[in-house]
């Protein structure tokens, strides 16, 4: 494990599952033996707020809130909210949309653990870990449908 902090920024607006998904990437960098820290910012999810939430590990880590400019990702279940929290990308950081998943899971209630196996892509964390996570988190039914989804968007299908 080299010292370099991981910063995710998870964006979208109530009830897209913004903090369950950061909840579960905490959990897998936890899991994994990295010093992690979380924080989020709950808007008002009947009228359609913005909701936010840091996910920030590495070797050690000393605040749970990602400076400006410092997200290495920016997962935006909600394409709206690029605007609102593009400033906290890094330059060279990396935007995850619902554009970049089978739209089929960007229409459904999946779409929260479809942008976490993209993220995956890239993160590239044991398949098993998530499958553990998903499975722990969801009824059966629900959890293997959720599976197959975080599956496609890793794998860019």
């Amino acid at each position: 494990m080299n010292d370099k902090i991981v910063n995710v920024l998870f964006a979208g607006i109530g009830g897209q599952g913004i903090i369950k998904a950061s909840d579960m990437l905490t959990e897998a960098a936890f899991r994994l033996g990295y010093d992690v820290k979380k924080s989020e910012l709950h808007g008002m999810s009947q009228r359609g707020g913005s909701v936010s939430s840091d996910v920030r590990f590495g070797k050690k880590v000393f605040s749970p809130m990602i400076p400006k400019g410092e997200a290495d990702y920016l997962v935006a279940v909600s394409e709206d909210q690029i605007d609102v929290c593009g400033s906290y990308l890094k330059q060279d950081g990396i935007i995850i949309r619902p554009t970049d998943i089978d739209p089929q899971d960007a229409a459904s209630k999946m779409l929260n653990i479809a942008m976490l196996g993209k993220l995956n892509s890239m993160l590239k964390f044991p398949e098993e870990l998530w499958f553990e996570l998903i499975r722990g988190t969801f009824k059966p039914e629900v959890a293997e449908a959720n599976i197959a989804a975080f599956l496609r968007a890793q794998k860019g299908n």
